[in-house]
């Protein structure tokens, strides 16, 4: 019988820590996390990591595997995915893979290029460009190293734009020939659940766990990372926020605020990404019964379209 991984997506603060325990507890199986930033031992309550009575509830991969100093991608995922699963298949019929970050996510159903590291001084000069210069001189210099990705490219996302740029700088070659997206096969199945609450719920709960991590340590968190702000896996909401305060740029008040409304801005952008799949079923989070008729029916050779 062919195994399957069922994914488990949603915006932040849905729910799906809780619901992908319960139902790994259902299968006596293992959860694989696909949240980039839950990976950094350093970040734990800006993340919203599983606790540790919650990890000790089921076994999970790829939480506290690195340090924010590592470097780490996509492909890297795609790659780490594959084989703890090559091992899990062999004990488990069903492995979960739950998280919000959708390119990881989209690494495991489609595939992601091999593309070389970049330079870190490449990177770090880009970032000061950016800082000092805007996004314009950017976008000019990548259209001409690479017009094709300069077509494609989101130009008010500069990420992307020195993604790019970064690579074409480092290795000599336009980014975009990297970029072949060849079509890949598993030798697994793939079940698609996102989770989905109405939006004012969804607003709430991000409020509420905002406040949680605040009165969890979240600052002290934060104050202790803020010599390595400079780091990518930094940039991230809940921390930014603090490192501005620290800065004197705002006060806690507006700090928390701003947590909480560019939380609901990221939850936003989630959900706008998980909607790019016209195969992924929605649930609430308590429908735990249905997403297991849901697998049960896909694994008795139901729709395999699903």
């Amino acid at each position: 019988m062919t195994p399957i991984l069922l994914i488990l997506a949603g915006p932040t603060a849905s729910g799906k820590t809780d619901v992908s325990i319960k139902l790994a507890q259902h299968w006596n199986t293992e959860i694989i996390s696909c949240d980039s930033r839950q990976m950094y031992r350093e970040m734990s309550i800006g993340t919203a990591k599983p606790d540790p009575a919650q990890l000790g509830l089921v076994p999970h991969h790829l939480i506290d595997n690195l340090s924010v100093h590592d470097y780490y991608s996509a492909f890297l995922f795609e790659q780490d995915v594959l084989s703890l699963l090559k091992d899990l298949f062999i004990r488990h019929s069903i492995v979960i893979m739950t998280g919000g970050t959708g390119l990881y996510m989209d690494a495991m159903l489609n595939g992601i290029d091999d593309i070389p590291d970049p330079d870190p001084e490449i990177r770090s000069m880009l970032k000061q460009r950016y800082e000092s210069e805007g996004l314009e001189n950017l976008l000019t210099e990548i259209s001409i190293l690479d017009p094709e990705f300069y077509q494609q490219v989101d130009k008010k996302n500069p990420a992307r734009v020195m993604r790019g740029l970064e690579v074409c700088l480092t290795t000599g070659i336009p980014f975009s020939s990297f970029r072949v997206k060849q079509a890949v096969t598993r030798n697994f199945d793939i079940i698609l659940t996102g989770l989905e609450l109405p939006r004012d719920l969804l607003y709430q709960r991000i409020d509420r766990r905002v406040d949680q991590m605040i009165e969890s340590g979240l600052e002290e968190e934060a104050r202790l990372l803020y010599p390595m702000r400079h780091l990518n896996g930094l940039n991230a909401v809940g921390y930014r926020e603090l490192f501005d305060m620290f800065d004197a740029k705002s006060d806690r008040d507006e700090a928390i605020r701003l947590i909480k409304r560019n939380t609901r801005h990221y939850a936003k952008r989630q959900i706008t990404w998980n909607n790019r799949y016209p195969q992924m079923k929605y649930f609430h989070p308590d429908a735990i019964e249905e997403i297991i008729n849901l697998v049960s029916f896909f694994d008795s050779g139901g729709d395999k379209t699903l």
